[in-house]
């Protein structure tokens, strides 16, 4: 039997996973809210910088790539090294969860993100998962 952690880790890296399958195959190399973060147009940036979606698209297929990367490795640390309490397991879940959802969840409060709220839940998720974690006995896990 898999802890509550392991469970909602679980489905951060299942999130992390689509959210790269995302990036690689549907998102657009600049979004509405780019340009206007930016105080300019979508025209305007086409002009100055021709390659510049291009260059993007394969930007966001190596950061698409490294978060189903991510997403499978955080996976399979919920499933396998949350459950058995492996030593160093919530510290690398607790540096995962800072640098990956809340540093994007910031950055998209920070530039004012049309998905800000919504790239919220992962982080609040992450932040539940640790909060699990660290509520669970020590017991050893049943099987």
């Amino acid at each position: 039997m898999t802890r509550l952690s392991g469970k909602v880790f679980a489905v951060c890296g299942l999130w992390m996973v689509l959210l790269g399958v995302y990036f690689i195959f549907l998102r657009p190399a600049l979004l509405p809210e780019d340009p206007r973060f930016m105080g300019t147009s979508l025209e305007a940036l086409r002009l100055a910088a021709p390659g510049l979606e291009r260059w993007l698209g394969h930007v966001f297929n190596v950061m698409g790539g490294f978060m189903v990367a991510a997403g499978a490795l955080t996976a399979l640390v919920a499933w396998r090294f949350l459950a058995a309490r492996a030593p160093g397991a919530l510290l690398a879940m607790s540096v995962a969860g800072l640098f990956s959802v809340a540093l994007m969840s910031a950055t998209n409060f920070m530039l004012h993100s049309d998905f800000r709220w919504l790239l919220l839940a992962p982080a609040l998720l992450w932040a539940l998962g640790l909060g699990c974690y660290l509520r669970e006995r020590q017991t050893p896990r049943e099987s």
